[in-house]
């Protein structure tokens, strides 16, 4: 088995100083892979210092972007996907890919309560991990983690999933989990602040998590997203059918298109279903 690392960089000459050198010591690590997303500063000539293959992109194309582009040109049969701020600890992946080797698919780095940068982004990723495990149907312990461990063959097959901003963590893991490939955590602890500017502005992109975790679940498992949506608007026309009917005597036309309403929902979320059904089916 051979790994390959995969590190997205736009502007993290500072971290990548840092964390270069550090891999470079890994014995399990057979590939480097820095892709230089039209950086601005000295990112490929650190790279370049330190000996490892940087990939340059002509101007910034977004971190997922960046991850596609590494997942093709990796050559390994695994891939580890890190950041190059200096928050992952290149002494983690010997344990990833131990848990890795226990048969899973992907091994995500889960955080914990104190490795999160702030108290308003733990809130955010407690949410969308609850969320998240009720459209999945698994726990989810992380899902915006970008340090991971995953066969390079089965990420390839979503790389068309896979938005060009910063939620590819979000959409590989739920659709890992959507195509019954086997997911692990492992549990770990981010090196304190990270060395340079963060290109994530909170409410925008959380807004975005949110978007991708919806395109996903009606991807992947429709009626999780259309059912709860009928249920809902259905009782509102039963619930409005009952007071006009014990108030005035009569079924009122906003009775009849709740009614119609929720019944064409869940019509669409049926077909969904099945739609998404023949398209695993020819896997």
């Amino acid at each position: 088995m051979t790994v390959s690392v995969v590190i997205p960089a736009k502007n993290e000459e500072l971290g990548l100083r840092q964390l270069l050198p550090c891999l470079k010591k890994l014995t399990a690590v057979d590939e480097i892979l820095v892709i230089d997303d039209g950086s601005e500063d000295s990112t490929r000539e650190v790279c370049c210092e330190f000996e490892v293959e940087v990939i340059s992109h002509p101007y910034s194309l977004g971190n997922g972007a960046a991850i596609k582009t590494g997942a093709r040109k990796a050559k390994g049969d695994v891939i580890v996907f890190m950041d190059a701020d200096g928050q992952h600890s290149a002494g983690d992946i010997p344990r990833l890919i131990e848990e890795y080797n226990k048969g899973f698919c992907m091994v995500v780095g889960a955080r914990s309560r104190k490795s999160q940068a702030s108290v308003g982004r733990w809130f955010a990723n407690t949410f969308y991990n609850l969320f998240a495990s009720w459209i999945t149907g698994r726990k989810v312990r992380d899902l915006t983690s970008g340090f991971r461990v995953a066969n390079a063959e089965k990420f390839r097959e979503f790389i068309s999933l896979l938005p060009n901003g910063f939620s590819y963590p979000t959409t590989s893991t739920m659709a890992f989990f959507r195509a019954g490939y086997s997911v692990s955590y492992v549990p770990i602890e981010v090196e304190g602040k990270r060395l340079g500017n963060s290109h994530i502005k909170l409410w925008k992109d959380g807004v975005r998590f949110l978007l991708i975790i919806f395109k996903v679940g009606t991807l992947y498992s429709p009626l999780k997203i259309f059912l709860p949506m009928s249920v809902g608007i259905f009782s509102m026309g039963l619930s409005y059918y009952l007071y006009t009917y014990l108030t005035v005597g009569r079924f009122t036309n906003m009775s009849a298109l709740l009614f119609t309403t929720s019944l064409l929902i869940f019509m669409m979320g049926l077909i969904s279903e099945q739609i998404t059904s023949l398209l695993y089916s020819k896997k």
